[in-house]
């Protein structure tokens, strides 16, 4: 299957991208049967309803998987390797919520007498549609910055 890859030098600072998916409940079973993750904040219903947060939340690194997605698929795209990612937790996230995963360009750089070319793409993941609270329509469950490392 032919992938369209992007080079550094077609890739501005400002350009975007977003990647929109409604979690689900199987989705984040999955996510705990795949990683191992098995913390009752995220599969106990009864032990999380006695927290501050009154129920069940995603687990994080499946809202920042979203980032993943949106950096791997979209930009830069395939030809792309994830060097790094910082993140902050800033809402939860319930089963049924629909969130998009934004990134931005901000700083495009060159390693080793530009042999290695870097991106640095600020990254968000935002909370569209909440279930539980729609109060949190709009804002940010998840912010932080990537380091990208260009193939091409």
């Amino acid at each position: 299957m032919p992938y369209e890859e992007k080079t550094w030098d077609e890739i501005n600072v400002g350009d975007k991208a977003v990647f929109t998916k409604t979690i689900t409940e199987t989705d984040d079973y999955l996510f705990a049967g795949i990683t191992g993750d098995f913390n009752p904040m995220h599969i106990d219903e009864v032990y999380a309803r006695q927290t501050q947060f009154g129920g069940r939340i995603c687990h994080g690194a499946l809202t920042v998987g979203l980032i993943s997605t949106v950096l791997g698929m979209k930009l830069p795209g395939p030809g792309c390797i994830y060097g790094g990612q910082t993140v902050r937790f800033t809402n939860p996230v319930h089963h049924g919520d629909t969130l998009s995963a934004h990134a931005e360009v901000i700083e495009k750089y060159t390693k080793k007498e530009g042999k290695l070319k870097f991106l640095k793409i600020k990254t968000t993941v935002v909370i569209d549609d909440c279930v539980k609270d729609p109060s949190h329509n709009g804002k940010e469950a998840a912010v932080g910055e990537a380091t990208i490392l260009m193939l091409k």
